[in-house]
């Protein structure tokens, strides 16, 4: 009896290469899978960022309005910075003065990306109605903005 190659000598050269290609279609297979995990990583990491700055800029909202709500009634108005407009982050008016505001926006300033004091705004109603609307950007991201209605109730 003859072996197997001497019977068919085709068979073994058409095999010739065959575990190269089924090689290559796995590394494809692997560099792909490799590359979605890398880029659910990145977007992951880029909802995180945004998510911590949401948090951030709902801190920082509560926290000027708490000390609005502790401060005194007659110095609501001197809390409103740049009140007009309606165009979040291009707000337009008069800068605020109050000493509160300023350190306020300062802390903004640090704790948000790109957060310009020019971008931030306060607007102060007539019965104690408050919007305060912040601004931030992340990198080449486009601009984000928070917008926070509250009533804030001073004492008498």
């Amino acid at each position: 009896m003859q072996p197997l190659t001497a019977r068919h000598p085709t068979r073994r050269r058409s095999q010739a290469g065959f575990t190269m290609i089924e090689v290559l279609v796995a590394l494809l297979v692997f560099s792909l899978g490799v590359l979605g995990l890398v880029a659910i990583q990145a977007t992951a990491t880029r909802m995180a960022s945004d998510a911590r700055d949401r948090a951030v800029a709902t801190f920082m909202a509560d926290q000027i309005l708490a000390r609005m709500l502790i401060s005194d009634s007659a110095s609501a108005l001197s809390f409103a910075h740049l009140p007009t407009g309606t165009t979040p982050c291009n707000p337009g008016g008069a800068a605020s003065t109050n000493a509160i505001v300023t350190g306020w926006l300062g802390e903004v300033g640090k704790q948000l990306p790109n957060a310009a004091t020019t971008s931030q705004q306060i607007v102060v109603a007539a019965g104690g109605e408050v919007t305060v609307r912040l601004c931030w950007q992340n990198g080449n991201d486009p601009a984000r903005s928070l917008t926070v209605h509250n009533k804030v109730q001073w004492q008498p």
